[in-house]
């Protein structure tokens, strides 16, 4: 197993169990004390747990944290792309697309550069880049303008203004947390209300957001469940979520992590 496969399973029994201890995970791995510790200092440094004598416990973000890209791009990796595959299925040459800011709709954006004749509106920096960079030269990208945030998310109101005058068949929006109470959620204030217009300039909301997201509130609600058409999620969201989102939105999509 790559350090990189281990960490995310550590990961995963950190976020279930709530915290984990060295000699168990040691043990369970056929590994080092030594590595496990070191894995955990990875872990840690990247602000995804917390470490305490003898193991780790869960760090769960706060109402207002906002990690950046790079930080959120080493989180649950598999189940981005998982995702992203999935949701790629649901564009049709000739669409027009957004794509609102997060590490999910960057990976979609990888996939969506292989579809004919799209027209992709994206407050995200980095989607635009991987776009531009693919060169496909009968898609049509357009990047809103604004004030950007940790998250390389352009936001306020030139972008709002900019949204608002557009019609989208779909709009994929990546989130921070999402619950029954507060519905889809970010810890930017202006962040929610560009995310807000994406969602009023399409036909369609389709919500991306692996497990973990499930039972995380941020600071700021861009849209209750039910606004959703679609929710693309990866096979490993709790058994309670899946009921209460299939209460509330149209189709819900569970993506196959391998591994």
């Amino acid at each position: 197993m790559l350090a990189r496969q281990r960490q995310e399973a550590i990961l995963r029994r950190v976020r279930t169990s709530g915290g984990v201890r060295v000699s168990e995970l040691a043990a369970e791995f056929g590994v080092s004390d030594m590595t496990v510790r070191r894995d955990l200092e990875v872990l840690a440094e990247r602000g995804l747990l917390a470490k305490v004598h003898g193991g780790a416990t869960a760090a769960p973000p706060g109402a207002t944290d906002e990690p950046g890209f790079a930080a959120k791009s080493a989180r649950q990796r598999a189940e981005k792309r998982a995702i992203a595959q999935a949701a790629a299925g649901l564009v049709t040459p000739g669409m027009a697309v957004a794509l609102s800011a997060g590490t999910t709709t960057a990976e979609l954006a990888h996939r969506l550069a292989d579809v004919a004749g799209l027209t992709v509106v994206t407050n995200s920096v980095p989607v635009a880049e991987i776009l531009h960079r693919a060169g496909r030269p009968d898609q049509t990208v357009i990047l809103t303008g604004g004030v950007r945030t940790p998250s390389d998310a352009l936001v306020g109101p030139v972008a709002v203004t900019a949204i608002r005058s557009l019609h989208l068949d779909l709009v994929f929006l990546g989130v921070h947390g999402m619950t029954e109470r507060a519905g889809f959620t970010t810890p930017n204030l202006l962040e929610a209300e560009t995310d807000r217009a994406l969602v009023t300039a399409a036909e369609r909301l389709v919500v991306l957001a692996d497990h973990t997201k499930w039972g995380t509130v941020g600071l700021s609600s861009i849209a209750p469940l039910a606004d959703a058409h679609t929710v693309v999620s990866d096979d490993r969201l709790p058994e309670p979520a899946r009921q209460t989102l299939r209460e509330h939105v149209t189709d819900l999509v569970l993506a196959e992590v391998e591994g």
